[in-house]
């Protein structure tokens, strides 16, 4: 069975993005010995536009075949023209506001997201399926959530988005690798225990 793994960019105090979602102040941080750790562990996770300009286009899928976003994390590339920002990679966006996809590419699930996201689960291939954002969808997911990946980014908000935008109730993440750069970045991945 595949992995979800929730893959995302935080601050230190939990938050994906301020009030309204914008992450924008977390750029900043994508520079150096991180980006470079990046193109080179998860380059699927690097929008399909700026693959060339970091070196990774064309580079192979290495943990995810599937990326699963919000409308919310979708529409950061709607509004700059791209309809399939992350072409190397199946894409699903969870949008009950959306009736009809932009792009052929890009799968709309208006309904029933965890019953489509065990069918992904289900499916025979060696890579996972990517969770990308944002807070909404993993909260409707947290159960099926297999692995988490945090980047945390040396900031602090005080308020804004939580990674997850569900009810009171506590989860027990076992952790694993935890990754640090000279930039301030932390990473750490943790595994649910069962």
């Amino acid at each position: 069975m595949r992995k979800l793994t929730y893959y995302i960019a935080c601050t230190i105090d939990g938050f994906i993005g301020d009030p309204e979602g914008d992450a924008t102040s977390m750029f900043a941080f994508t520079e150096g010995a991180y980006v470079q750790w990046m193109g080179t562990e998860y380059p699927e996770s690097i929008p399909t536009q700026a693959r060339a300009f970091l070196g990774v286009d064309g580079a192979d899928n290495r943990h995810f075949d599937t990326v699963i976003q919000g409308l919310g994390s979708y529409r950061l590339a709607l509004d700059i023209g791209v309809t399939s920002p992350y072409s190397h990679l199946r894409e699903l966006v969870a949008t009950r506001s959306l009736t009809d996809s932009p792009d052929p590419r890009v799968e709309l699930i208006s309904d029933d997201l965890v019953g489509r996201v065990r069918e992904l689960k289900a499916e025979d291939s060696p890579l996972d399926i990517w969770l990308c954002g944002g807070s909404t969808i993993a909260g409707e997911l947290i159960e099926e959530i297999d692995e988490l990946i945090i980047k945390t980014y040396p900031q602090v908000y005080g308020t804004g988005m939580p990674m997850f935008g569900a009810g009171f109730e506590p989860r027990d993440f076992e952790l694993g690798e935890v990754r640090t750069f000279d930039n301030g970045v932390l990473v750490r991945t943790y595994t649910r225990k069962r």
